[in-house]
């Protein structure tokens, strides 16, 4: 029910250990449904609100987040924590300024373009946890480009990447037949969920076979996930090319992209050569060596000593090949030189780095896009970047760090087809124009119907529609990737991310043992079953163990790091509010 939007006449109900979000736009929106997902109970403030009102555990409050009276009456006091997710950085760093004042030492989530910029600000921020939009979501793009499929992405180390994916067995698949708790040593995953049966976490049926058509939501290293769960897209075949087609390629694309004046001045230039050197060798009986070295001359010096012993007629052609080599030496030479201090040689020679096949096309190097890239090139995959402006800052760094660089535009066939498009793993279209994004992903399809392409977006209903009506199956919005992390940094450094699979919700978190934890001592399997958790890696000492976990027993320091479901959270995060009053 609408209220009036004066606030005088609204009152928001007595909340107690509430999230209080500020900024009620694509990303906030997407956050909010999270947190009714995760239960809680959410005051959002927006100035653009037209009414405040109350519905299903949420409240809206017209009013400015950096102002601390809106936030006392929205129970800042009483909150749980704050998520500051507005468009705008510098009112998100004003919010949070006031909030630290107010309430020192409450949980506050800040979406910044710059999380860096937070951590300077010292230890008033302390309890503080600042992230970007454009960077989490990179992970997840990288991720479907990768596999074709994806929930969740995280890293436990800078060489050990995990990933989230659910998936439909199809038919003459390996894993039919394949017992569910023989699927760790067989690939290397862990099964989080089983839809078939409605079972999840500990609760699968080892005993049962997996058939064609069964609902799997897994997760394990990413590249044995990808192994696993590949769209069928062949990434083994990457392929250079051999050195003289490279620089085959190379010459071809630096005489496209010479301007028409030098063409047709070298046209001339070398016709002019080739007719002196066949009525030398025709006249004189010279052969082709000499006559070449005698055309050079005449052209490049004027010079020719033997020309007063020729007949009259070939000491006319000799005077006039004199003349026009000197009009045509020095038009050729300005010419050129023009080009040359014109060209982007760099740009031509890059054709050499693109490989023939297995790489993935990243267009556009803006925020989201240079992140890609860069996941990419981390895990090891080849990248050929398609860029449209010649003085993008992010061009000059993805080619020290190894991607291909092509200044082009992504939307035009011949540029897509110079960046090997068609033998490509997959096409990420991340420019910051959604409709070029739309634009690149369509013309993907049509050109490569089975291509795997991953467009970009940020409105979420337009990417669903893309999805559903459009067959565009990897059609991701930027609110929805990000908004997961948001939700998970508000339950503290442990929870890595959270993800919606199967229509629950779900947390990655890590569980550390300390000298007085109750489950020092405690079998891994032994506790997934009481915490109803999956296991996923142990870190002993820094080093990260993805296997046979099920006998390994916790000690002081050690991490296990486990998928649970969301609802189950707060029992494991109970244990430590017990031991630590204790």
């Amino acid at each position: 029910m609408a209220l009036p939007s004066d606030n005088s006449s609204f009152d928001p109900p007595n909340m107690k250990n509430h999230v209080i979000v500020c900024g009620l736009g694509r990303v906030g929106s997407r956050v909010i449904e999270y947190l009714r997902a995760a239960g809680e109970s959410v005051v959002v403030i927006d100035n653009k609100l037209r009414a405040e009102r109350t519905e299903d555990r949420v409240s809206y409050i017209v009013g400015d987040f950096r102002d601390a009276a809106t936030l006392a009456r929205a129970g800042l006091s009483e909150a749980r924590g704050v998520l500051l997710v507005a468009t705008d950085d510098l009112g998100n760093l004003a919010a949070l300024m006031t909030i630290c004042a107010a309430h020192p030492g409450i949980r506050v989530v800040v979406r910044m373009f710059n999380p860096q910029l937070v951590v300077r600000l010292g230890p008033v921020t302390a309890n503080v946890f600042a992230l970007s939009a454009s960077a989490l979501a990179a992970p997840m793009i990288a991720l479907l480009a990768r596999t074709g499929s994806g929930l969740a992405a995280f890293s436990l180390g800078p060489q050990s990447s995990m990933a989230v994916s659910g998936w439909t067995v199809p038919e003459g698949h390996e894993l039919v037949g394949i017992p569910l708790g023989q699927i760790d040593d067989a690939f290397g995953v862990r099964v989080v969920r089983h839809a078939a049966t409605g079972a999840d976490l500990g609760e699968a049926e080892a005993a049962r076979s997996i058939a064609a058509g069964d609902r799997l939501i897994v997760a394990g290293p990413t590249d044995r996930v990808e192994a696993l769960v590949g769209d069928g897209v062949d990434s083994s075949d990457r392929r250079r090319g051999g050195g003289f087609l490279q620089i085959f390629r190379a010459v071809g694309r630096i005489l496209i992209q010479v301007d028409l004046p030098v063409r047709i001045c070298a046209t001339i230039f070398f016709g002019v050569i080739a007719i002196s050197v066949a009525v030398f060798c025709i006249v004189t009986g010279q052969n082709v060596g000499r006559a070449f070295y005698r055309t050079v001359s005449l052209l490049a010096t004027g010079a020719d000593m033997h020309g007063i012993e020729e007949d009259s007629w070939l000491q006319g052609f000799i005077a006039a090949l004199k003349l026009v080599g000197t009009a045509l030496t020095a038009a050729f030479t300005a010419i050129f030189t023009n080009y040359l201090v014109r060209a982007q040689l760099r740009g031509a020679l890059e054709v050499r780095k693109i490989p023939a096949s297995g790489h993935v096309v990243v267009a556009g190097l803006g925020n989201v896009g240079f992140r890609v890239a860069l996941e990419l090139l981390e895990h090891g995959e080849r990248v050929v970047a398609i860029e449209q402006r010649t003085d993008n800052p992010f061009v000059p760094t993805a080619r020290r760090l190894g991607a291909a660089v092509i200044i082009g535009d992504a939307t035009v066939t011949e540029v897509l087809r110079e960046a090997h498009a068609a033998t490509a793993r997959s096409i990420v279209a991340a420019t910051d124009n959604e409709l070029r994004n739309l634009e690149i992903g369509l013309l993907v399809r049509q050109l490569h119907p089975q291509k795997r392409v991953v467009v970009r977006l940020i409105d979420s209903q337009l990417a669903q529609l893309l999805r559903t009506a459009a067959s565009i199956r990897l059609a991701v919005s930027i609110p929805d990737l990000a908004a997961p992390a948001f939700l998970a940094g508000l339950y503290g450094d442990r929870v890595r991310t959270v993800f919606l699979a199967e229509g629950q919700l779900f947390a990655v978190i890590d569980v550390v043992a300390q000298t007085d934890d109750t489950m020092l001592g405690e079998s891994v399997a032994a506790l997934a079953k009481t915490y109803r958790f999956v296991p996923l890696a142990m870190t002993t000492a820094g080093r990260a163990e993805l296997t046979g976990l099920g006998e390994r027993r916790l000690a002081a320091g050690d991490s296990l790091t486990a998928i649970l479901a969301f609802r189950d959270l707060a029992a494991l995060l109970q244990r430590e509010t017990r031991r630590q009053s204790s």
